[in-house]
């Protein structure tokens, strides 16, 4: 973005200018807004990344649910078994059977034990949760 798509940005910018009265140039005020969610996207990423922490999996529990923990567990209601891993927020992708550690389930579930019920409020009202395994 800084090296590729900031200088297009700017060259943009300076061919709309070159074309004369800026008031009426809707080709300029394009390229400000362009540049304008660019540089906040840039920002956004560069915060994402100041806080960002390496963790390394072998240094974590492997007898409760934490970040990056990768949990079966078993509906008590309807015996269904699923399985998730706990991930960062942006990094969720259900799909792949990624959650957020940010999410109803993902709090419910950090901290138990396999064996452990999770009681998690969802928008349903309140679902259990056994916790069969948990592997990284």
């Amino acid at each position: 973005m800084k090296s590729v798509q900031r200088p297009s940005i700017s060259q943009q910018i300076a061919e709309a200018r070159d074309k004369g009265d800026l008031s009426e140039n809707a080709e300029y005020d394009a390229a400000k807004e362009a540049q304008g969610h660019l540089e906040a996207k840039i920002s956004k990423l560069e915060t994402v990344i100041s806080n960002a922490r390496v963790l390394d999996d072998s240094d974590l529990d492997n007898t409760k649910v934490l970040i990056l923990s990768t949990a079966k567990i078993k509906n008590v209601a309807n015996g269904m078994e699923i399985t998730y891993t706990l991930v960062a927020e942006n990094e969720a992708n259900l799909k792949e059977k990624k959650i957020s550690v940010d999410s109803p389930i993902g709090k419910g579930l950090l901290g138990k034990s396999v064996g452990d019920i999770a009681k998690i409020k969802v928008p349903n009202g309140t679902m259990e949760f056994e916790i069969m395994e948990i592997s990284r």
